[in-house]
């Protein structure tokens, strides 16, 4: 067997044909869950990003907003995926081999990280107490959240909100590559981390929380603009299931 060298991979697993492809089954999963947890626990769960995402669509095509939603996701991403297939040739499984292993590792990092940065920024000010409020549900339903949260939130808060803060910054702005992922990670870790805060189901406010998701929106958002959407989305779904479940 070839072995891919780390420049081939690192190129590979941004491809639309793999980033894409490695993303679906979360979707898959995510609806599964879903639908399940709605027909036989009674659970009318979502994860906020896709409940905002499915109400523009429901604003247009009302009742059947949802469904036209899903099959628009599904559309462009077969579009993109054999769009890229036709320019650069077939799949290879181990590539997605080596991105199932990055993801788990980064989640890995992350949940270890992410957590004891935010414990020592705040320690001088207040014990860490990261209320999620998620401690109530059950694990089904925390997973089909975790899984919700990496497709959905990657795709609200980093494809439509970072990629649009970069062009902003670049086209607009003119400004040069490093101080443009600086603005757009920032500002667009913020605008997620304020998101949780928002509506009628949003949490109740607390500046341990906020900075702790102010800081993983940081290091998403880093992570998706160095490596994309694919891995970003599974980091994060990993990532929530360990902060969420274990």
């Amino acid at each position: 067997m070839a072995i891919i060298r780390p420049g081939s991979y690192w190129t590979l697993s941004r491809a639309p044909r793999y980033s894409i492809t490695f993303a679906l089954p979360l979707l898959i999963l995510y609806e599964v869950l879903a639908a399940t947890l709605s027909r036989f626990a009674g659970e009318q769960l979502r994860n906020g990003a896709d409940v905002m995402l499915r109400s523009l669509f429901m604003a247009v095509a009302g009742s059947r907003g949802p469904l036209v939603f899903v099959l628009c996701v599904i559309a462009v991403s077969v579009w993109l995926i054999a769009r890229d297939l036709r320019r650069s040739g077939r799949l290879e499984a181990r590539v997605f081999g080596w991105m199932t292993a990055e993801s788990v590792a980064l989640a890995l990092v992350f949940g270890l990280v992410i957590g004891t940065v935010t414990a020592r920024l705040l320690r001088p000010f207040a014990p860490l107490a990261i209320g999620l409020g998620q401690e109530q549900m059950g694990v089904a339903a925390r997973l089909m959240l975790s899984l919700g949260a990496g497709l959905y939130e990657e795709l609200l808060f980093r494809v439509l909100l970072v990629s649009g803060l970069l062009l902003l910054a670049r086209r607009a702005f003119h400004w040069r590559p490093a101080l443009a992922n600086t603005f757009a990670v920032g500002v667009g870790a913020l605008i997620f981390s304020a998101f949780h805060y928002i509506g009628p189901f949003g949490d109740p406010f607390r500046l341990d929380s906020f900075v702790f998701r102010a800081i993983a929106g940081v290091a998403f958002s880093a992570l998706y603009v160095f490596r994309g959407f694919g891995i970003t989305a599974w980091t994060h779904a990993l990532y929530d299931v360990i902060v969420l479940i274990f």
